[in-house]
């Protein structure tokens, strides 16, 4: 079975046959090719072009962060999954202004259905979030009589702010929470959420690498330069169930502390200890799995993401009307 792999140490990487080799200081490690799906490395570490080749020949995604644990980039093989039908309507969908309105909308209705999934859990535990709850559903109301993407896009930032207004009723006081900033982030729940979302951009492109999809060609969020702007539309269905649920789990059961962070500056972050606990949490919330009503099979959290691409090409195609996903439990 393959996984992804998390690399701290710095070390070289190197190809061994059909492994790699991880060297460092005087150790080796190998991990064999055939059970590696991404690598995501916060490390200084050195490596050559033959490795690349030989990634990209195995279709392996590399994932770079900083020594802050902010997200630098990836290494994207070339695509091996290609369909230029898939392609021209994927373009099609997003120059069409009702067809693109028509996927962004329901992109943040299973968004908001999520969250509001979330608060209902922690408002049934007593934390005082009605107000929050009454808010959001309101808000959601109106995306009814959304005419235009940018509209949209105004909802959806209301409906995330009363939703991290909750924030702080369901964590622990310790953890002082007003409202989100990302660049960069200012206190240690923001550092969380900057984390845990860059993770899950990550795993979106991934999952969008095993399908026909272009992962620059979105329809909530524009398509631009330098960003692979799919994964930011899967990530906004994907981010309450698994970014903020583990977030929320991690606090309350004091699997992280104040001793898991640092400060520099005017911004706060994540240590070695902290984002292991973190990436610890988060792997195992990917293969966690659930049984899925309409197909009845277990299904891992990660592949969930993978089948709403399918639903995605589905709809781009004219076979199924897509319905984003949205949690029932």
């Amino acid at each position: 079975m393959k996984r992804a792999f998390y690399i701290f140490s710095n070390c070289e990487l190197k190809r061994k046959a059909n492994s790699l080799q991880i060297i460092s200081e005087d150790k080796k490690k190998y991990l064999p090719i055939e059970t590696v799906d991404n690598l995501y490395i916060f490390s200084e570490m050195t490596f050559n072009t033959k490795l690349l080749n030989f990634l990209a020949q195995k279709n392996v995604i590399v994932h770079l962060f900083n020594y802050y644990g902010f997200y630098s980039g990836s290494f994207y093989p070339r695509e091996h999954l290609i369909s230029g039908n898939v392609l021209m309507k994927q373009v099609a969908h997003y120059l069409n202004k009702r067809k693109r309105l028509e996927l962004a909308k329901e992109t943040i209705l299973s968004a908001s259905h999520n969250i509001r999934k979330n608060l209902i859990y922690y408002k049934n535990r007593k934390c005082p979030i009605e107000e929050q709850l009454e808010q959001i559903d309101e808000l959601r109301k109106q995306l009814e009589f959304v005419t235009d993407v940018q509209m949209l896009m105004g909802i959806e930032g209301k409906i995330r702010e009363y939703y991290y207004q909750a924030f702080a009723k369901i964590i622990p006081e310790a953890f002082d929470f007003e409202k989100r900033v990302k660049r960069p982030p200012d206190n240690m729940v923001n550092a969380l959420i900057s984390f845990g979302n860059s993770l899950l951009y990550t795993t979106c492109l991934s999952e969008i690498y095993k399908t026909q999809l272009n992962p620059t060609i979105s329809y909530l969020h524009s398509c631009g330069d330098r960003r692979f702007s799919l994964c930011l539309d899967l990530s906004e269905i994907f981010k309450p169930i698994i970014v903020d649920r583990l977030i929320f789990t991690l606090l309350n059961k004091k699997q992280l502390s104040k001793k898991d962070f640092e400060s520099s500056l005017n911004f706060c972050y994540l240590n070695d200890k902290g984002k292991k606990t973190l990436l610890r949490g988060y792997d195992e919330k990917l293969n966690q799995t659930i049984k899925h009503p309409r197909l009845n099979i277990q299904s891992s959290y990660r592949r969930l993401i993978r089948l709403e691409c399918y639903k995605i090409i589905k709809h781009l195609l004219g076979e199924q009307k897509y319905e984003g996903f949205k949690a029932w439990w």
